[in-house]
């Protein structure tokens, strides 16, 4: 009998999203249980089961959907399964079926306890005083909901310290699956012909800023720190910010070149191309940076948050507290400087098959699941805090 793997919801693009896939590669046979699905695209027909709020207008307002949720994941139907894995970054792990599935062990790997009721500075949904009242109660429910996992597993020590706050419950660290080889491969021959021409059109040496363009990512950093150092910037990606970031440019005339909506393989060009990635957002794990170090470039990145697990100091990058001229023309000088191959070795180190290694190791601990004989079933030591591998 399989398992069963429950996400919150399914949008066409997250992070949280990826790692579902790659856990649907892991256990094939498991069906999704989400909220609702706007990404239908992504799994096959049948796989995926929906809730009540699925046929209502509460899929498109979150807000509204909020205080419903954690009533609709103690009430899902009848299932049959071996164990439940739950991939959480709201309520997603106070779910409980009916059936034989009731009490079958529940592991959950956790994304982030809900930032809106537990860290409201970073969650706009929760950062009112209506909200922080209402926050209250909640909390009380969401951590006596984490004490129903058998097992949690986190995807930074950054994250982990959070839910020991929160949740008071331990975590293991198990860091999200990277597709380190679609960028350290050399992406050139994917390139469209339109893309070959922005690509030829760069500047010969530049510091990249990439993500969505909202303000939490601080790509004005990535600005100054072309600035600072007297090196082209090149900023990409598209978003709500990008007139800001835009009025930051024409204060430094003729160094910023904006490539909006970049394809996969043309950012895997940009980060080859790149002296560093400059990435300084407080991210729970980060993504990019990991991909960056793929490609060969090292990366300039915050001291605070998940970044800083995976670069490396003085070898895959540098991790900065200030953000101020003279620290950031100093990075750029020391990344310029930095060993590529370096980098992409420690990229490796957070490639998907590692990634599936840890969870089936994880799962089978706590379950009756057994993982292939070629996993290498390694599980991660307990961690409240600080890096795993220290």
């Amino acid at each position: 009998m399989p398992g069963l793997l429950v996400h919150e919801w399914l949008s066409r693009r997250g992070g949280s999203e990826n790692v579902l896939e790659e856990l649907s590669r892991v256990f094939p046979d498991a069906p999704i249980t989400a909220l609702w699905d706007d990404a239908p695209e992504r799994f096959a027909a049948g796989r995926v089961t929906e809730t009540w709020f699925a046929r209502t207008p509460l899929r498109r307002s979150k807000a509204l959907a909020l205080p419903l949720m954690p009533t609709t994941w103690r009430h899902l139907g009848p299932r049959d399964a071996e164990w439940v894995l739950c991939s959480s970054h709201l309520f997603a792990h106070h779910a409980r079926f009916s059936g034989s599935a009731r009490d079958v062990p529940k592991l959950v790997y956790a994304h982030t306890p809900a930032r809106y009721i537990w860290t409201p500075e970073l969650d706009a949904r929760g950062d009112s005083r209506l909200a922080r009242r209402a926050s209250r109660p909640l909390r009380a429910l969401d951590r006596k909901r984490a004490q129903e996992a058998v097992s949690v597993a986190v995807n930074s020590s950054f994250v982990a310290a959070r839910v020991a706050e929160s949740w008071e419950r331990e975590s293991i660290v198990i860091y999200p699956p990277v597709d380190v080889a679609r960028f350290a491969e050399d992406t050139r021959t994917l390139l469209t012909r339109g893309e070959e021409e922005v690509l030829a059109a760069l500047p010969a040496d530049f510091v990249l800023g990439a993500s969505r363009f909202v303000p939490y990512k601080r790509l004005d950093i990535a600005i100054e720190a072309g600035a600072a150092a007297g090196v082209p910037v090149v900023i990409a990606g598209e978003g709500p910010d990008e007139a800001r970031l835009q009025a930051l440019a024409d204060e430094h005339p003729g160094l910023v070149t904006f490539v909006h909506h970049p394809s996969s393989a043309l950012l895997g060009q940009l980060y080859r191309k790149a002296i560093a990635l400059v990435f300084p957002a407080v991210e729970d794990f980060g993504i990019m940076p990991v991909e960056a170090m793929a490609a060969g470039t090292p990366v300039i990145a915050n001291a605070v948050g998940g970044a800083a697990e995976s670069v490396m100091e003085g070898v895959t990058g540098t991790l900065l507290r200030s953000f101020d001229r003279t620290s950031l023309e100093d990075a750029v000088g020391l990344a310029a400087g930095l060993d590529s191959a370096r980098c992409t070795a420690r990229a490796w180190e957070f490639d998907s098959a590692v990634f599936d290694a840890r969870i089936r190791g994880w799962v089978g601990e706590y379950t009756s699941y057994e993982p292939p004989s070629e996993s290498s079933g390694v599980v991660p030591e307990p961690c409240v805090g600080g890096r795993e591998n220290e």
